[in-house]
């Protein structure tokens, strides 16, 4: 039986096991190719997705448990608000291998959802599930200082 999901504000019928991964619904069935696999078990945070607007590792994310959930994935982060944000992200030059730019991003939409002007602190507690291989951690914090700036 189709499982019925609400993507980027569009909905879809997914032919697939209730269990299936929600990564594999997003990117096999639906072709949403940004949110990334990483390591299958929600340790780096790479294919973060927001569920109801609270970030979620899809990975370690059922299709059925998202049913009946608005998800929002890296394809529809302008459309939720967060075209400020990626502006930063490419102001402040946080991509440089670019794998975990959709976990990041939607991670820190997320937090300034959350938090209006969140300080240091509040930035890498948010930020830190989400494993950037390349260490650009002070630039991720830079971008979303900025971009918390530019939110009247």
């Amino acid at each position: 039986m189709p499982v019925s999901i609400t993507v980027n504000g569009v909905a879809h019928e997914v032919d697939a096991p209730e269990e299936l991964p929600l990564l594999w619904a997003l990117r096999d069935h639906l072709g949403l190719t940004g949110t990334k696999y990483g390591c299958g078990i929600g340790q780096c945070w790479s294919c973060t997705v927001l569920i109801d607007g609270a970030p979620m590792a899809s990975c370690s994310t059922s299709l059925g448990s998202a049913s009946g959930k608005a998800i929002t994935t890296i394809e529809g982060a302008e459309a939720a608000g967060m075209g400020d944000l990626q502006d930063a992200w490419v102001a402040h030059g946080v991509p440089q291998c670019g794998y975990c730019q959709p976990g990041q991003i939607l991670k820190a939409g997320a937090l300034l959802a959350a938090e209006r002007n969140p300080d240091d602190a509040a930035i890498d507690a948010a930020m830190k599930p989400v494993l950037c291989r390349c260490g650009t951690y002070a630039r991720i914090r830079a971008a979303v200082k900025s971009a918390a700036g530019g939110r009247a």
